[in-house]
């Protein structure tokens, strides 16, 4: 296809991605593919994703090693170079490109020169920011404003993370605080869910974290908007002209829900904003942490320009965004229900175990948490066990490390131990299959940000087979 015109791309024919299967990597090259790019790159192991990556062109390997390098991506004036800052400092492959006058970059940099002469809206937030980054990208793709969206999860109703509309003026960023990414973006529109502490091995402490995103929102663009979730902690840092909005899933805020109704399986609810009610909005994933999100979503595209029609059609079309509450085995045949959620932080897994209790009442919830980094596990301890003490069976494996080294004294029993529930039990990962084996359940949810829904066929397998 044409190239779309990016005087700070064109120079170049290709692209090397350091650390290419992570998802925040693999919309750019998605993106990059679709424009005319070559695209290779390495990454520690293969996945569902950069098998997928593969078979839409990309030219990858899983050796760090200099020799895996495709002979045409080893000239610096036509291949530009990008890095995730997960990828270790003593990568033979990223060091080679950086020794070598290659122009290497991080995500986060690629994502600034790609969006900074378009519009954008670009959510923020601790938690909540995939889900309502996705609704946006779906209300506006089937509008009369299009859209081309980087978004942070797969995007269920078209499979992929990355929405292209030719020709439209709006990008869709799903802005990552971690590393501060999130602060070389210029949205026109930003909107901030949620500033619980986390990355705290970023940001020091929650001072530090909060004016990370103060200063995320000094770089709205003049005349741009705010749209910012009632009640937060944040102290926003604005340019003249720049208008802060608040919202809520309540009856709070300049933009919230009214009238709220559950039942026969759905939310339904009436949008009211400055000059603006719309009702009957029904979310299409109806739990109830999807109304905070389905009013966020609404309001920034309609200070796009997107119709109240397109509104209502775009939330009741969504599918969900992949491990965010994404109900795999829906229970209707009588046997258990299966639900994955990507919650990573105390607010969000309870969000998640309160919405699931809202839903099934009566049911037994078992909890499968793997936690996720030592340093959050450090940091967030107390409020994990206090949030995990709502489900009624709680199992959990060890840590997954991610990027970081074991921290003496720090495991799962250090929130394990202070979980309240009916039943608790730690089980380590390559054993959890076998515990699944020998019990029962009502509902089986697994949370968290590692790598547990690796098991999720297995875990299916076994529940359908009873």
């Amino acid at each position: 296809m044409e190239r779309e015109k990016n005087k700070e791309l064109d120079q170049y024919k290709r692209a090397y991605f350091v650390g290419a299967g992570g998802i925040g990597m693999a919309n750019l090259e998605r993106y990059l593919m679709q424009n005319g790019f070559d695209i290779a790159g390495y990454d520690k192991t293969p996945s569902e994703l950069t098998r997928q990556l593969e078979k839409e062109g990309a030219d990858l390997t899983y050796v760090d090693e200099v020799m895996e390098i495709p002979e045409e991506f080893r000239n610096p004036e036509e291949t530009l170079v990008v890095y995730t800052p997960a990828i270790p400092n003593d990568s033979p492959i990223l060091n080679w490109f950086q020794e070598n006058g290659f122009n290497v970059v991080k995500r986060s940099e690629l994502l600034g020169k790609i969006t900074r002469s378009s519009k954008s809206i670009c959510v923020a937030g601790s938690h909540g920011k995939t889900t309502t980054c996705s609704m946006i990208a779906n209300i506006l793709r089937n509008s009369h404003i299009g859209c081309n969206a980087f978004l942070g999860g797969i995007l269920r109703n078209i499979g992929s993370n990355l929405v292209m509309t030719p020709g439209s003026e709006w990008s869709i960023i799903e802005a990552d605080e971690y590393d501060r990414s999130f602060h070389r973006l210029t949205p026109t529109i930003a909107v901030v869910t949620s500033v619980d502490p986390d990355h705290l091995d970023i940001y020091g402490d929650e001072e530090g974290y909060l004016e990370g995103f103060a200063h995320f929102t000094s770089l709205i663009k003049e005349g741009g908007t705010l749209l910012v979730h009632s009640g937060l902690k944040l102290k926003p840092r604005l340019k003249p002209g720049v208008k802060e909005m608040t919202y809520s899933g309540d009856k709070v805020g300049d933009w919230h829900a009214e009238d709220i109704k559950f039942g026969n399986g759905t939310i339904t609810f009436t949008l009211v904003g400055p000059d603006v009610r719309i009702e009957g909005l029904e979310p299409g994933v109806p739990v109830e942490i999807n109304i905070d999100n389905a009013v966020a979503a609404a309001a920034a595209c309609l200070t796009a320009g997107a119709t109240a029609e397109e509104v209502k059609r775009g939330l009741k079309e969504f599918r969900g965004a992949k491990r965010r509450f994404e109900i795999i085995m829906d229970g209707k045949d009588g046997r258990t229900v299966m639900i994955d959620d990507y919650a990573h932080s105390p607010n969000e897994v309870k969000a998640s175990i309160q919405s699931v209790k809202k839903l099934y009442p009566g049911k037994k919830l078992t909890v499968i948490f793997q936690p996720h980094l030592y340093s959050r596990t450090r940091d967030f301890a107390p409020g994990f066990a206090a949030a995990l003490s709502e489900a009624d069976e709680v199992i959990m494996p060890e840590i997954y490390p991610a990027r970081e080294l074991p921290i003496p004294g720090v495991d799962s029993n250090l929130i394990l131990k202070d979980v309240e529930c009916g039943s608790k039990v730690y089980c380590e990962r390559k054993d959890l299959l076998n515990l699944i084996k020998n019990r029962n359940f009502d509902i089986v949810m697994t949370l968290g940000a590692a790598d547990i829904d690796v098991l999720i066929p297995s875990i299916v397998e076994i529940l359908k087979g009873r």
